[in-house]
């Protein structure tokens, strides 16, 4: 009788349950969560989310950064706090993304013209809160010269490569717009709308700052027509002067070498 129990059991629910219990073991010997519950609740999700992708969305590419890929089901949890179906919804929508722009496919190659103009890069070193470290110098982005693909392609490439460079038990990256020099010829709208909803559906949460270097006059009404559409996301941004970078966010060591002026 106790035989058939468990059978029923394993038979029913064992995969689920010896999933679970070898993710809570691997949990604890690295020491990932503090409490048994949270970790147990958090696990169920994430399987409860794979499962459905699975089922509803057959069709999505596996692997890395795919339906199936635990790490990134569980980001998008954390981003929508743990609402199932609003992380599905947002989930889908990324890898789907993904897919058609051709994410996997961008390279130091495929971006090479672009990025010679050095209107964007990732620095070398971190932060000082060991944050990587991603820089627009806003005076070369010049929207009547380059083609708008080019220049997305050049930003997800980079918002990627950011990532990359992400050390242990860090998730955010440090973005620093360099506004010195920024004119009219500069502005670009519907660019800056491709940030917002780059950064917001398909990299949540993972732009932990953003700093608004020296910006001139010019810059104030193009701020206040694109703030209302970061909506909390605006929080985001510091207006600062160079002088604040040199000492607040950089050693001598680690400063990018446009600030050292």
């Amino acid at each position: 009788m106790l035989e058939s129990y468990k059978g029923a059991i394993l038979g029913q629910a064992g995969a689920k349950i010896l999933f679970i219990l070898f993710e809570l073991i691997s949990a604890f010997s690295m020491r990932k969560f503090n409490h048994f519950d949270e970790f147990y609740l958090i696990s169920v999700l994430v399987l409860e989310v794979k499962e459905k992708l699975e089922k509803e969305h057959y069709d999505l590419p596996v692997g890395e950064n795919g339906r199936d890929d635990e790490d990134m089901i569980l980001w998008y949890l954390k981003d929508r706090r743990f609402s199932v179906e609003e992380a599905i919804a947002k989930l889908t929508k990324a890898i789907r993304w993904r897919q058609e722009f051709g994410v996997a496919d961008l390279s130091e190659d495929t971006v090479k013209s672009i990025a010679k103009t050095g209107k964007a890069y990732v620095h070398d070193f971190l932060d000082v809160n060991d944050r990587p470290v991603l820089i627009v110098v806003a005076s070369k982005h010049l929207p009547d010269v380059h083609d708008p693909r080019d220049n997305e392609k050049l930003c997800v490439f980079l918002i990627e490569k950011a990532l990359s460079k992400l050390p242990a038990g860090q998730e955010q990256i440090l973005g620093i717009v360099d506004l010195r020099g920024f004119g009219t010829k500069n502005a670009d709208l519907s660019y800056l709308t491709f940030l917002f909803d780059v950064f917001y559906y398909y990299y949540p949460k993972r732009l932990g700052e953003v700093l608004f270097v020296e910006a001139p006059f010019v810059f104030q009404p193009i701020w206040q027509l694109t703030k209302p559409l970061l909506k909390s996301y605006a929080s985001m941004v510091k207006f600062c002067s160079a002088e604040t970078v040199r000492k607040e966010y950089f050693t001598e060591e680690t400063l990018p070498i446009s600030f050292r002026d």
